[in-house]
């Protein structure tokens, strides 16, 4: 209001220091601190706020003492908003000290995929074998998946339905995703001489109908093992070896005549589970026709191979009867693990 007394402007100035000092005197949270600042010192709506507006009514004459008491009592709240806070602050740590010489506690923030826990073992288990862990590119061309392991050009194998070709179907030689990582197994033995002992383990794409025991995307254990004089007990006793090794000594392991193009003799390599077979993949002795195609004498040296699927030996391991389970993205099912 014009022409308000500059007595009655103080007296409004001393009552709003004085609530601010009650206001502020016993806070304990940060919520009340900042609901006094809003109350006193807010931008639009405060007493503060309130308190320059009655400066403006002032007589000129008043307005020099007026305008020195307002930032006297202006300071003086925000001097209260600062103790309550440093006071806030100092109560806080009183009740949750912290000591920084201490070691700190681990805190566990996932868990170890099944799938990538059976790699590690079964690398850990072939090395014991004396096999070495190696790997190669997911993208191959027909060469390595294809022509050097003797499947040749009409082979149903081939077929654009039972591959993921990335180049157009025109294309003279159309890379795909490898269909197995025997194709790590020729690049090796490109650049490497006998004897070899290799293991290759990684993700593998065909387009199969997900259910229990197949998925499209999906992981392979290959091994290799090419110096003179191997022979096909060579092969089942280092099957034998890594199944009770992984499994356990009471597992069963047969093997079933079979036929692949890229070994001969082949077997199917099952195991029991349940009380049931499970076909866990393929293997067999190495093809003379592989053999030369990577510059190896097959007179000299012979070897096999065999392809296990790791997410069929994870699921015997854990006792999983869908190996869907593995890929659902469920913590529930994952923190078993």
């Amino acid at each position: 209001m014009a022409g308000t007394p500059l007595a009655v402007f103080q007296l409004e100035l001393d009552r709003l220091h004085g609530d601010a000092a009650v206001a502020l005197a016993d806070i304990s949270d940060a919520a009340a601190i900042e609901a006094a600042r809003i109350e006193f010192a807010g931008a639009r709506s405060g007493r503060l706020k309130a308190a320059q507006k009655l400066l403006g009514e002032l007589d000129p004459a008043d307005k020099p003492v007026g305008g020195r008491l307002f930032n006297e009592t202006k300071a003086a709240v925000a001097r209260l908003l600062e103790a309550a806070q440093a006071k806030l602050g100092s109560h806080h740590a009183e009740i949750e000290p912290v000591d920084v010489t201490l070691p700190g506690e681990s805190v566990a923030l996932g868990h170890v995929h099944p799938i990538t826990r059976t790699i590690r073992e079964v690398q850990e288990i072939m090395g014991r074998l004396g096999f070495e862990s190696v790997d190669g590119p997911e993208v191959e061309d027909q060469w390595h998946n294809f022509e050097a392991l003797a499947i040749a050009a009409e082979h149903p194998a081939r077929d654009p339905l039972d591959n993921f070709y990335l180049s157009v179907a025109q294309a003279a030689d159309p890379l795909l995703l490898r269909s197995q990582t025997s194709t790590v197994q020729i690049r090796v033995m490109e650049n490497r001489e006998p004897p070899l002992r290799i293991v290759s383990l990684g993700r593998v794409y065909r387009p199969d109908t997900a259910d229990a025991t197949h998925y499209p995307m999906f992981h392979q254990v290959e091994g290799l093992l090419v110096e003179p004089g191997t022979t096909m007990a060579h092969l089942k006793s280092v099957l034998r070896l890594f199944a009770s090794s992984f499994l356990g000594g009471n597992v069963h392991v047969r093997f079933r005549p079979s036929f692949f193009p890229f070994t001969e003799p082949s077997v199917e390599v099952d195991m029991e589970w349940g009380g049931r077979w499970v076909e866990m993949g393929g293997a067999g002795m190495i093809d003379p026709a592989v053999l030369e195609a990577v510059g190896y004498d097959p007179d000299v040296v012979t070897g096999f191979a065999f392809g296990l699927g790791v997410e069929r030996i994870a699921a015997r391991r854990y006792g999983v009867d869908d190996i869907r389970d593995f890929y659902r993205n469920d913590v529930r099912f994952l923190r078993q693990f």
